[in-house]
Formats: structure tokens, sequence, C-alpha cells
């Protein structure tokens, strides 16, 4: 059985083998009783008594490993795969619809359950207490790039009319005493919209702080294992809060590594092929490789005194 997601529907696809003509269905995004009632349905078509065992597979993506828990619950064997694993035709244009996809994706399914191991790359899975640490420091990320953002902002606009200020502080008076060339004062259009951004500007600093705050208060009273990893961490000479925070919930918290060459890719260290070959211990997204390069090459800067 295979998945092909989309936002409003989904499309299940069915097959017992090699050489069947694949059943495919579709059904609403996200309704579990419809897809319990689709394999159902498909067992009794395809000939199969109600106990035989069901193996899936859906691409990684927005939604994330919900249903893979939900599938597991429901008894099923479930494969996320890493959908820049997945092979293509490289030698001339591919059509591209959900049934191609759910037949491609069911064709390679067989193959790997026949003992193909190198057709994809599966997604380990994390347990659900480990994806959940991982929102705070990500969320202070999103919260920091969208601040740098609207700084960028106002000294851009303040730029186009040949004005600089050096910081925010008290940019409301700042901008009081500001002038043009010809000595007029910010025109009033520019000021307000200026004032808008940088009232955004205020709230994203008031919510970096609350977010700040929330991780101390876990890492002083927390006793959680993961914690305890990141205040052994800090104790290092050039490692502070934000770089052991981020290498225990990405990189020690929860994956399992093999071998070096798979922490060396995790981190961006190692040369092609094996770039890329960490894609199968995390993404929810074919650019993770880069998201968690670009996260790691930057842990020693964040930490680094000014």
């Amino acid at each position: 059985m295979a998945f092909e997601l989309s936002e409003k529907t989904w499309k299940l696809g069915f097959t017992t083998g090699h050489g069947q003509q694949p059943r495919e269905r579709t059904v609403t995004a996200r309704h579990q009783e419809h897809v319990l009632n689709e394999i159902a349905q498909a067992k009794r078509r395809l000939g199969l008594p109600e106990t035989a065992p069901v193996v899936s597979c859906y691409e990684a993506g927005r939604e994330g490993f919900w249903l893979h828990r939900f599938l597991q619950a429901q008894g099923l064997t479930n494969y996320v795969v890493d959908s820049s694993a997945i092979e293509v035709n490289r030698r001339r244009r591919r059509a591209k619809s959900d049934g191609l996809d759910v037949r491609k994706l069911l064709s390679m399914l067989i193959r790997y359950e026949q003992g193909e191991r190198q057709v994809w790359q599966v997604v380990k899975v994390p347990a659900v207490e480990a994806e959940d640490q991982r929102h705070l420091h990500r969320d202070l990320e999103t919260l920091k790039q969208e601040r740098a953002s609207t700084t960028t902002r106002i000294k851009g606009l303040l730029s186009s009319q040949g004005l600089r200020v050096t910081s925010l502080t008290k940019l409301p008076e700042q901008l009081e005493a500001l002038r043009l060339w010809d000595g007029s004062p910010v025109p009033p259009g520019l000021r307000r919209r200026v004032l808008r951004v940088y009232a955004h500007h205020t709230f994203l600093s008031e919510q970096i702080a609350a977010v700040e705050a929330e991780r101390r208060a876990q890492l002083h009273a927390s006793t959680d294992a993961s914690l305890d990893k990141v205040r052994q961490l800090m104790l290092l000479k050039g490692i502070g809060i934000n770089g052991a925070w981020l290498l225990v919930m990405e990189f020690f918290g929860w994956r399992a590594f093999k071998n070096r060459r798979e922490v060396g890719g995790l981190a961006g260290f190692t040369p092609t092929p094996y770039t890329y070959c960490l894609s199968l211990f995390c993404p929810l997204l074919p650019h993770v490789t880069y998201c968690y390069y670009h996260r790691f090459q930057t842990v020693s800067r964040i930490d680094r005194p000014m």
C-alpha cells in the first residue's frame, strides 16, 4: 500500500505484487476512517483475509510523522521515505501526477520488501517527545530570522531617503531628529510605515525574550536526560547554551549513528557522495541536509563571545 499525499485529497494504491494492476482510490485528506475502510475493501477485492499483514509507505513531507504513528497503531508496517532518494529517469522529462507517483511508490515498496535495500532511503522517525523538544529552538531560530528581516526592512526604507540609524534603540525619537538632504523632516507616510515595522520588531523581541526565558527555566529545573547532555556540553569552553541545545536536540538527542561517516554526513563535513547520506536519519523536506549543515556550521559562531 502506498500513499500520495496532498492538501485536500490522498491517493491510495494497493497491490499484492508485481504483475498485478494496482487498485487506486482517492480519499479526503486526514480522514483516518476513510483510510481504514479502503484498506478493508482492498483486502476483500484482492482476495486476502482480514488478518493479512499490510505494508505501506509515503514520502516525508508536510504531514510529518503523525500518519506513520497512526498506521503503526493500526498494526501496519509503514515506511516514511526520503522523497529526494526516489529514483527517477534523468534521460527524459518525467510525467507527474498522483496516479503515476503512487504506482511508482508501490513498485519501489515491493522491491524494498523483496530485499533491495538500496532502492530508497527510509527516514528514522523520532519519538513524540524528541520531536516535541525540537520546537523550542526552531521557534527561536525562526523568530530571530523574522526580527532580522524587520531590521533590514527599516534600514532599507530609511536608506531610500538617504537616512541611516546605527541601532533601533529609541527609534521613534531618532525619527524625529532625522532630516532629509534638504533639511526637511521624515515624510509622514514613511514615518508611519517605519513605525509599523518597528512595532513588529518590538513584538518579535518580546517573543524571543520569552522563549529564551522558557529555555533557561527548562535548563535549570528539568531532569530530562537530553537536558543533562546540554549542561555537560556547556561545560566545554566555547560552547554556550545555543550551540549545546542545538547539538543535543538535533544531533545527539535521538539519532542513532552507525559510523563516523554518518556523523560527518549530517554535519556537512563529508565529501560527495556522502554529503547527503544522512537524509535517512531525519528529513521532513528534501533540503534538510543543507538546513542541518547550516545549523551545525554556525554553532561556533553563535556562541563565540563578542
